[in-house]
């Protein structure tokens, strides 16, 4: 099963420039989240932080125990062996054939022969799509083939935590929706822990167990995908929806002169007003694979939490955990904690 990553305080600066500031999350083990915000909030930074390859000023973010901020160089090499990482140019060693970046991390971390490395390295760039192009440059493919292998070579440790830096960037639609599918299918098989970020809302919607979003140097919000997708919060509402409108512009914020403007050209009907939210059905493993085990625990604390949440947050759960296109293998409680959930709402 996977790795829980706690977070707490996590806050980095480049000079006097401030990037994000008393960041707390836990990644829950074996589930899939994603983390949201508009360019140069800092998303790649955090991701980076987690690893260790940026020192953030204060906070800590602890594996397995290990606080991955104060730790010693050795334990910081020890811990990594969990982590692939699929970052947002794929970062492949450019006098390496594709065959070669993909069996680095092998070579690098294990004492496996290269029979043995041969078989690990065909098989996952066969899983990427990739099969045949072991002798390439990367410099010979495509931005999106890179991106590709650089997921083959995250993979290649059975890592228990997987990073994945705007996954869906240089690709196509079609093979956008068949990486999704590739991770939900591997955190089916292995339960790992696996984090992406990304501006691709439909994946946002679709792909993660929990969401979080990033502006004004702060985590605005980040906890299940049905209590994030029916969230009243602003800026959640505007990024979500693609609007012009809402606290979110050209120089990531508005003033109050900015957004008092557009109160008043919505209130005159000037712009319309579309909305997007709500629970929409979770992409599924492919047939054969079973059920996903992190669906099913992420539900269970969306119904032990239910009691906290807005009633309108409430109706569209109870809703939504009713459809069988949504929840197709839904907990045996779920009938009986959502109609006491959802009885007498509002007189809580």
């Amino acid at each position: 099963m996977g790795v829980e990553v706690v977070i707490e305080g996590l806050t980095k600066s480049f000079g006097r420039q401030n990037i994000w500031r008393d960041v707390s999350l836990t990644l829950p083990a074996g589930e899939i989240s994603a983390l949201l915000g508009p360019s140069g909030t800092g998303k790649s930074v955090f991701l980076k932080s987690m690893i260790g390859l940026l020192k953030p000023e204060r906070g800590s973010c602890r594996v397995n125990g290990t606080d991955i901020v104060s730790c010693s160089e050795h334990q910081l090499y020890e811990i990594r062996k969990l982590f692939g990482v699929l970052f947002q140019d794929g970062a492949l060693f450019g006098s390496m054939n594709l065959f070669d970046n993909v069996a680095f991390p092998l070579r690098e971390h294990t004492r496996k022969g290269e029979s043995e490395i041969r078989r690990i390295v065909l098989e996952k760039l066969e899983l990427v799509g990739l099969t045949d192009t072991g002798t390439k440059l990367p410099g010979e493919i495509s931005g999106g083939m890179r991106k590709r292998a650089g997921l083959a070579r995250a993979l290649v440790l059975e890592p228990e935590i997987i990073l994945c830096d705007e996954p869906d960037s240089g690709l196509d639609p079609v093979r956008t929706a068949l990486l999704a599918q590739l991770l939900v299918d591997l955190n089916t098989q292995t339960d790992a822990t696996i984090l992406v970020v990304t501006h691709n809302i439909e994946l946002a919607r679709t792909l993660p167990d929990n969401l979080g979003m990033l502006f004004r140097r702060e985590l605005v919000l980040f906890g299940p995908r049905e209590v994030v997708l029916t969230s009243d919060e602003p800026v959640v509402e505007q990024f979500l929806n693609g609007r012009r409108e809402g606290p979110i512009g050209m120089a990531e914020e508005k003033d109050a002169a900015a957004l008092a403007a557009e109160r008043a050209g919505q209130a005159d009907g000037r712009e319309p007003r579309t909305d997007v939210r709500g629970i929409v059905a979770q992409l599924q493993p492919t047939g054969g694979l079973g059920s996903r085990p992190a669906e099913q625990r992420r539900q269970g604390r969306v119904l032990d939490s239910l009691h906290t949440l807005a009633p309108a947050a409430r109706q569209a759960i109870a809703a939504a955990y009713a459809d069988p296109r949504v929840t197709p293998n839904p907990p045996a409680r779920q009938p009986l904690a959502l109609a006491g959930a959802t009885e007498g709402a509002e007189d809580r």
